[in-house]
């Protein structure tokens, strides 16, 4: 991948109140897709609140591309039931990291990211310094479904021999 710039790990940690759409509950996973790049969560059974805990990581072409990721129901014997989706910009979290920060105190705020109408986020975002890099936490409401929201944790992985983020 000659125009590769890195790394985006997506650290899904959990679902909160997501929908059912089994008798009583949820067999849920999430895919996570940003251009012709499609990974997904493991299945977390019977259960509207899972913790998944999962690392996804995805290389970086072109980060003007957004995110994109929904939140499915596994069905043995139909097809899986959609439960929500989201998008978010990764522009914001790329220029924090192309600051090239150093040297600051854990849990350093470097910038903040507020919900509106052109993005997802259910609440402030923080792109912050922790354990020496940058990372951004984040909770997505699910569109298109009743309920539900997607906690994530971004982290910029550089790789050796790519062409950076300059």
């Amino acid at each position: 991948m000659e125009n590769l710039m890195g790394l985006l790990r997506i650290h899904v940690k959990r679902g909160v109140n997501l929908a059912v759409r089994d008798v009583v509950s949820s067999d849920p996973y999430v895919v996570v897709r940003m251009g012709k790049q499609k990974l997904k969560t493991r299945v977390i059974k019977k259960n509207i609140n899972p913790e998944w805990e999962d690392d996804l990581t995805l290389s970086i072409v072109d980060p003007s591309l957004p995110v994109t990721l929904a939140v499915y129901d596994r069905d043995t014997f139909s097809l899986d039931d959609k439960m929500g989706d989201a998008e978010f910009d990764i522009g914001p979290f790329i220029e924090a990291v192309k600051m090239h920060l150093q040297g600051l105190p854990n849990g350093t705020i470097i910038t903040k990211i507020q919900p509106s109408r052109q993005n997802c986020l259910s609440e402030e975002s923080c792109i912050k310094w922790s354990d020496g890099k940058v990372v951004q936490d984040m909770f997505l409401r699910l569109r298109n479904v009743e309920s539900g929201e997607i906690e994530l944790q971004l982290q910029w992985i550089d790789v050796s021999g790519s062409r950076g983020l300059e």
